[in-house]
């Protein structure tokens, strides 16, 4: 995979979300078109516009189980006065070689079956007294002339229009009209759709294969009993749900000791079923951050651009940040911080992005818009820190939930929103009108 030259700034330079993010989609590029079967296709993004080889439906076909008939044999029909045809037999679906209806003929049709020639409309089974359904059959005069009906004959009480209860060749689509679009992401309508027109493999670009790991000697899995210092490791579990939301194949991996050896064989490990990497924790500046120790030697550096580069974001939370890419294919790497929301709003801002990026949609970002503040007491923000605090969305209000601090997991279950607060503000009142990030 092709990858941009990384952006030359020392180690203390501090970078913006915007210029972060700006060099991962740079960097990201969409995965390579490949043909698949239907139900393989699904969650794929079409590469290829799709259009009708055959009309839907193929043929005119009746929408009602009942009668084939002539208008011109039903007209004036009534309770009082019924149309008597004679039944010439059955159309069901799927059959070949249509009966021809005649003057003063019908054929009893079935839901989807070919309108036979000579028939001009149907007349559901309910308004004859070929069925024991509801309305004139259900009657003492259909009852008694119900065994008349089983000897090839059948009484209509209702008139009918000319194409009443007959679906049009081609009411659906037309062959040669456009079905889909590239770019159109093929969930089960779209599959239902392909199908139907014949069409058994699409071109698409894959989903992309994304690897999450956590990192972390304090990390236990869920079910696990927990030693003194120990804590059950979610960001895996969250990373990996969030990236198979985005629309990703998502892979998670147990947590990783704080051992620079293993979690460097462990990416290595990785690679092979990789299209994008993302490891949480490990990125600051602490003694045990093996992360940086790590990916220091992983991937080709002598290629121009690969590596993994360690930053620092003007934001709140998720200051400390890696990307780069690794590999002999250059693989997308987004080194994560630990803190559970941090990690998380970092996904939101930056992985996701990647995700959609890779799937070759156009339209990359969480929707965004505008809402009034509803709190008790201002929000502060440090200075020069995008701030992205949790919150609730509804009917253009957002209401804060928990505080700013990055290990709140309870409350960000709550939120399906993100507060932006720029860079230059260190207080929102109450009623403010804010940015707000759509996680929902």
């Amino acid at each position: 995979m092709s990858t941009a030259a990384t952006r030359t700034a020392g180690p203390d330079h501090l970078w913006t979300v915007d210029e972060h993010l700006e060099d991962i989609l740079a960097t990201v590029r969409p995965l390579e078109p490949i043909e698949l079967q239907l139900l393989d296709a699904q969650g794929c993004v079409l590469v290829e516009d799709i259009t009708v080889p055959v009309s839907l439906p193929p043929f005119d076909n009746s929408s009602m189980d009942g009668y084939a008939v002539r208008v011109t044999d039903v007209a004036g029909a009534s309770e009082e006065f019924p149309a008597v045809l004679t039944v010439i037999g059955d159309v069901a679906a799927g059959q070949a070689e249509p009966l021809h209806v005649g003057p003063g003929e019908t054929a009893r049709i079935m839901t989807g079956a070919p309108l036979p020639p000579g028939a001009e409309a149907v007349v559901p089974v309910e308004w004859t007294d070929g069925g024991l359904g509801g309305g004139p059959v259900t009657s003492m005069r259909a009852r008694s002339q119900a065994p008349e009906a089983a000897t090839g004959h059948v009484h209509v009480y209702r008139s009918a229009e000319a194409r009443a209860h007959v679906r049009a060749k081609g009411s659906d689509v037309k062959a040669g009209d456009r079905a889909l679009d590239a770019g159109t992401v093929l969930g089960p309508p779209q599959i239902a759709l392909l199908a139907a027109i014949g069409r058994g493999t699409v071109r698409v670009r894959p989903r992309p294969r994304v690897v999450v790991m956590s990192t972390g000697s304090e990390l236990v899995q869920p079910d696990e009993q927990l030693g003194d210092g120990q804590i059950y490791d979610s960001n895996s579990f969250a990373l990996t749900a969030a990236a198979r939301d985005a629309g990703a194949i998502a892979y998670r991996v147990g947590a990783v000791a704080d051992d620079a050896e293993t979690l460097r064989d462990t990416i290595e490990d990785q690679l092979v079923r990789a299209d994008l990497m993302v490891t949480t924790g490990g990125v600051s500046v602490g003694a045990y951050d093996v992360v940086k120790e790590a990916l220091s030697s992983v991937g080709d550096e002598d290629e121009e651009g690969a590596g993994i580069d360690f930053r620092k974001l003007a934001m709140q939370p998720g200051k400390p940040q890696g990307f780069g890419t690794i590999g002999p294919d250059h693989i997308p790497l987004l080194a994560l911080p630990g803190n559970p929301v941090s990690s998380y709003v970092s996904f939101e801002l930056f992985v996701r992005p990647a995700i959609r990026v890779l799937m070759g949609l156009g339209d990359v970002h969480r929707p965004r818009t505008r809402a009034a503040l509803t709190t008790d007491k201002a929000l502060t923000s440090p200075k020069g820190r995008r701030q992205f605090l949790r919150g609730t969305y509804a009917d253009g209000e957002v209401t804060p939930v928990g505080g700013a601090g990055s290990h709140l997991v309870a409350a960000l279950a709550l939120a399906d929103a993100l507060i932006v607060v720029p860079e230059d503000v260190e207080s929102v009142e109450p009623g403010t009108e804010v940015e707000v990030v759509l996680l929902g």
